[in-house]
């Protein structure tokens, strides 16, 4: 019994090794696919859907629009430049929800990262350990400003169209850097949701969001809230 749990706690610092290379690594090199976007386009091919294409074009830091940015942290994480990956609050009110039967996210930007680089879908105790660990691990790595410019480039905002650089290009037919506060607010809108929210066919529900964002956006002080990342 030693022998096995010496075996299993050696392949586990083993493993968080890999992954904190790996997360290390992220501070110059830029991930060309996620877990995610890997597990996105087996289910399509599984699910009959043959036509299916992934839009993906990193987009650095600079060439994006301070809106962007802005409104995903007003939507996503308002606490995002103060915390070091977790919104405490944030947990205790969701946990508070589900003990009344009522679910809500809690997950911050970081967390979402590490989920999508890293892991797999679903809600198991298992995910959420090991999300936890790589979320710290990525908070002492990576400065807030790389977190938040990963999270703009690998998140989904339509149908197999990730990162801000081609959703701009698809849905508003810009580069990143020529997207307007209201445009930015509206692509903030369909997360975390892109497959049942549209950009292209905003709702009335949407719409409502897009300017509840853009409300959000002015109270934090606009673009000023980030200056700081």
């Amino acid at each position: 019994m030693r022998s096995i749990i010496h075996r299993l706690c050696r392949a586990g610092v083993l493993i968080l090794l890999v992954f904190t290379i790996s997360i290390l690594s992220l501070r110059w090199f830029s991930p060309p696919v996620t877990s995610f976007m890997l597990q996105r386009m087996v289910t399509a091919w599984w699910g009959g859907e043959k036509n299916f294409t992934m839009f993906h074009d990193w987009v650095s830091w600079e060439n994006i629009t301070p809106s962007i940015p802005l409104a995903v942290v007003a939507s996503e994480d308002q606490k995002y430049p103060v915390h070091r990956g977790f919104d405490i609050e944030s947990i205790a009110d969701a946990w508070s929800l589900r003990q009344r039967g009522q679910l809500r996210g809690a997950s911050t930007i970081s967390q979402q990262v590490t989920k999508n680089l890293f892991l797999w879908s679903g809600r198991s105790f298992v995910r959420k350990g090991v999300e936890a660990a790589l979320t710290v691990i990525l908070e002492v790595c990576l400065s807030k400003r790389r977190i938040l410019e990963i999270y703009l480039n690998i998140s989904e905002f339509g149908d197999g169209i990730f990162g801000v650089g081609a959703a701009s290009l698809v849905f508003f037919g810009k580069s990143p850097n020529e997207v307007s506060p209201e445009e930015a607010a509206l692509l903030a809108a369909v997360l975390p949701n892109p497959l049942k929210r549209h950009v292209e066919k905003p709702t009335f529900f949407l719409r409502k969001r897009q300017n509840w964002i853009l409300f959000q956006m002015r109270q934090l002080g606009g673009d000023s809230y980030l200056a700081g990342l």
